[in-house]
C-alpha cells in the first residue's frame, strides 16, 4: 500500500444515522453492541484472511471476488499483509474461532516462511511473491519494474505481528526472537541536529532503496500517523532515543504552508522545544493526521493503549477525530454514511480517502474519488460537489471504541443498503455511496484492521499484551503520560 509521507523541510441507510446521532455524547461509545453480531463479523472476516493465505504460509495483498468459485488470490504480498495474517490468527484463537492447535500450526507455517524471505539490514523488502517468497522484481500483470525498497512503516506492522505471535505461542518465541534480533530501528533514524533540524530532524526516514542504499529524501515527521508504530517499537527496544517522540510534529510549524493555520504554543518537554499545535474542525480542537484518513489516526491504538495511557491527550483527540469523520459524511458531504480511509476504488484501483480538513497536507485526502477538497476559511463546497463518495467499512471498525453505536449502525446500513457484506468472508473493501458500486476486492490490510478492531471490542487487550510490558511500559508509557496536546 502507498503511504503518504511528511516532508519536514517544509443514500439508503441515512435514517439509521440521523444527524441527531452526530451530536450524541461521548458516552455513546459505551452503548452495548450485540456480541453475536460482532462475533459473526469477526468469524467471516477471519475466513477472508484464511482465503488470502497461500500454501507457502503468507497472506496475499488482496482477493478478487469477481470470478466463480473460490476468491482469487493476488500474487504479491508485503510485510504489512504478513503481519495482518499473524495477528488475525492469534485473535481467532483468542475468540474461539479456531483451536489453539490450529493457531500454532498456522503461525508456525508463517514464521517458517518469514525465515526464508530475503532481508536487508534486518528488515524485509516491500514486495514478495506470496506463493514462494521470492522477491518481486516486476509488478504482476503489468511487468513494470519493482525497485527493492525497505519501508519503515510496513516493517513495523510485520514486527507487530511477530511480537503478537511470540506472545501467543511461547514455543515459537525463540525463533521469533532470532528473527527480530537484527531489526534495529536506528537504521532508519536521522539523529536530531540542533544546528540543522531540517537535515537532522530526529525522525525516521520513509525507507531505503536497497539497490543503491539510498534513503528517501523525506522523513516521517507527523506524529498522528501510522508510522508512529515504528517509533514506538524503536523507543521500546532501545534502538531509538526517547526524545525522538518529541521531535515528531503535532502540526506543521506555524510558518509552514499547511491545510490550516494551527493554534497552539511552544512548550518544552524533556528538554525538547515542541510546537504544541492543533487544528479546529467544526469547533473541536484536534491533532491532525497527514492526510485526514481514519487508519492514520486509529490503527496504532489497536495495539498500543494510547487512550488509556494518555486520556487527556490521545484519548481526547482520537474521540474528536472520529466525530469529525462522522460530521463530514453526514453533515458536510451529506452522503448518509461515513468512514474515510485509504481503500480500493470501487470501480478499480486504489486511492487514499479521508477528510481533507483533518489532515495537514494542503489538498490532502478527499472523501470522494473525484477529490473534492475544502479550503480553510472559505465556505464549504455544497454537498452536491462531493460526487462519487467512497466509504470503507474498516474505518467504522476503527471507530468502535469512540462511537460504537454510530459505527455499528453505519456498518449495518452499508450491509443492507448496498449488499456490501459477503456472507462467509465479511465486508467488501469499499462502497461508492453515490452510485451504489461495491468493491470486488478484499484487502489484507483492511481485513486485518477489522479483525484487530473486533478482537479489541470482544476481548479487550487480547492483542495488546506485548505492548503493555517491557520497554513499552518502561519507555513508551511515560512519554504518553507526559503528553499534553493543546486540545
Amino acid at each position: 500500500m502507498d503511504r503518504r509521507t511528511f516532508l519536514t523541510a517544509a443514500g439508503t441507510g441515512a435514517a439509521a444515522l440521523s444527524l441527531g446521532a452526530v451530536t450524541a455524547p461521548a458516552t455513546a461509545a459505551a452503548a452495548p453492541a450485540d456480541p453475536r453480531l460482532l462475533r459473526t463479523w469477526f468469524r467471516d472476516t477471519y475466513r477472508s484472511i484464511e482465503a488470502m493465505t497461500t500454501d507457502f504460509g503468507l497472506v496475499t495483498d488482496k482477493i478478487d471476488l469477481r470470478g466463480p468459485g473460490a476468491p482469487a488470490q493476488s500474487p504479491q504480498t508485503s510485510p504489512t499483509n504478513i503481519g495482518c495474517g499473524l495477528w488475525s490468527t492469534v485473535a481467532a484463537a483468542g475468540l474461539g474461532v479456531i483451536r489453539e492447535g490450529a493457531m500454532l500450526r498456522s503461525l508456525t507455517r508463517t514464521v517458517t516462511a518469514v525465515e526464508k524471505l530475503e532481508r536487508h539490514h534486518g528488515f524485509w523488502l516491500n514486495w514478495y511473491d506470496a506463493h514462494d517468497g521470492s522477491v518481486l522484481t516486476e509488478w504482476p500483470g503489468t511487468g513494470d519494474p519493482v525497485r527493492p525498497f525497505l519501508s519503515s512503516v510496513d516493517n513495523a506492522w510485520l514486527v507487530t505481528g511477530l511480537r503478537i505471535a511470540a506472545d501467543a505461542a511461547p514455543a515459537l518465541r525463540p525463533r521469533i526472537d532470532r528473527i527480530l534480533a537484527t531489526a534495529d530501528w536506528s537504521y532508519f533514524y536521522t539523529p536530531y541536529d540542533p544546528a540543522d533540524p531540517v537535515a537532522g530532524p530526529g525522525q525516521l526516514r520513509g525507507g531505503v532503496w536497497t539497490d543503491t542504499d539510498e534513503p528517501t529524501p523525506h522523513h516521517y515527521g507527523a506524529l498522528n500517523t501510522e508510522p508512529r508504530m515504528a517509533s514506538y517499537l524503536g523507543i521500546a527496544d532501545g534502538s531509538l532515543p526517547g526524545d525522538h517522540y518529541w521531535h515528531l510534529l503535532r502540526t506543521m510549524l506555524p510558518e509552514h504552508e499547511q491545510e490550516q493555520k494551527p493554534g497552539g504554543a511552544y512548550v518544552t518537554v524533556d528538554g525538547v522545544r515542541v510546537w504544541n499545535g492543533h487544528y479546529t474542525h467544526r469547533g473541536r480542537k484536534v491533532v491532525p493526521t497527514w492526510g485526514g484518513s481514519m487508519f492514520e489516526a486509529l490503527m496504532v491504538p489497536l495495539f498500543v493503549p494510547e487512550p488509556e495511557w494518555s486520556p487527556r491527550a490521545w484519548g481526547v483527540t482520537h474521540q474528536r477525530y472520529v466525530r469529525g469523520q462522522i460530521d463530514h459524511g453526514l453533515r458536510e458531504a451529506q452522503y448518509g454514511y461515513w468512514g474515510f480511509s485509504p481503500a480500493n476504488v470501487p470501480e478499480d484501483g486504489y486511492q487514499e480517502y479521508g477528510v481533507d480538513a483533518l489532515g495537514m497536507q494542503v489538498d490532502g485526502y478527499a472523501s470522494n474519488t473525484d477529490r473534492t477538497h475544502t479550503t480553510d476559511g472559505e465556505p464549504l463546497p455544497p454537498p452536491s460537489a462531493f460526487t462519487n463518495g467512497v466509504v470503507t467499512p474498516h474505518a467504522s471498525f476503527l471507530a468502535l471504541p469512540y462511537a460504537r453505536r454510530e459505527a455499528v449502525a453505519n456498518l449495518r446500513s452499508l450491509e443492507r443498503g448496498f449488499g456490501a457484506y459477503e456472507e462467509g468472508l465479511g465486508f467488501r473493501d469499499s462502497v461508492n455511496v453515490s452510485t451504489g458500486r461495491v468493491s470486488d476486492f478484499m484487502l489484507a490490510l483492511d481485513q486485518g484492521m477489522i479483525a484487530a478492531a473486533l478482537a479489541q471490542e470482544l476481548r479487550p487487550g487480547l492483542l495488546q499484551r506485548p505492548f503493555r510490558t517491557g520497554g513499552f511500559r518502561s519507555r513508551v508509557r511515560p512519554l504518553l503520560e507526559r503528553e499534553r496536546f493543546s486540545v
